[in-house]
């Protein structure tokens, strides 16, 4: 299976101080690569719990990212957690010590800062073009920072990495009808098309009437279509 898990690390998005925008671009990003996003957790700056879950997140899918955590401050603990996770050592690594080193002016590059170069022994580095303090990849977990236009940056690098399937296509219906309304015959239609379409029905409001979005994701467009066109029939024969 080409799948991924997307682990979510940080304080201030369980707090609601900051509000995650990661997730949205790396499902779509991913789809690109025709890799899956099929599971999304987010966890505190809490060693004992970034441990467990990237445990039993890697073991399940064939890629796990991780957002947030790799700063210089005393809460950036993902980098020391992933290292425990892996049983392998948090080391000074030299090419991240020597970019930053690079990127800070004379007197700038201090300890906090010095500690976005430990890294995982044995751990590739991912590039960061934006701000330099690079992430980590240990076997099928790519360790990213939780800043979206550092994250984006980071994934733009790594991505030729991941084996993909066909990309996930989708169409879009949308009806002035109440999904209960539609629900029987779209089970009908999605049960005719299991494991080949995925349908889904999203209820709206619009000028204070119900209606519905109706998505359809597969990966062969003839079935795609297929399925819209049964899916219009049905809108259809209701109205």
């Amino acid at each position: 299976m080409h799948d991924a898990a997307l682990i979510i690390i940080g304080n201030e998005i369980l707090s609601g101080r900051t509000q995650d925008t990661n997730t949205a671009f790396l499902a779509k990003a991913l789809n690109e690569v025709g890799v899956q996003l099929r599971h999304v957790r987010v966890i505190p700056d809490v060693e004992a719990i970034i441990i467990a879950t990237i445990n039993e997140c890697r073991a399940q899918y064939a890629y796990l990212f991780t957002t947030g955590g790799i700063g210089p401050t005393h809460d950036d603990i993902t980098s020391l957690s992933v290292a425990k996770a892996f049983g392998r050592e948090l080391l000074l690594n030299p090419e991240a010590n020597q970019r930053l080193l690079n990127y800070y002016a004379e007197g700038e590059y201090n300890e906090a800062r010095q500690k976005m170069a430990f890294i995982p022994e044995g751990a590739e580095l991912i590039d960061n073009p934006v701000s330099a303090a690079p992430g980590f990849r240990i076997e099928n977990v790519f360790v990213l920072a939780g800043v979206p236009r550092i994250m984006q940056a980071m994934f733009d690098g790594l991505k030729s990495q991941l084996q993909g399937e066909d990309k996930m296509l989708s169409l879009t219906l949308n009806c002035a009808l109440a999904e209960a309304i539609l629900a029987k015959g779209m089970t009908r239609i999605q049960n005719k098309y299991i494991e080949l379409v995925e349908i889904g029905s999203y209820p709206q409001y619009k000028d204070g009437k119900v209606a519905t979005s109706l998505v359809l994701r597969g990966k062969d467009e003839k079935i795609l279509q297929q399925a819209e066109q049964e899916l219009q029939s049905l809108i259809d024969s209701i109205i």
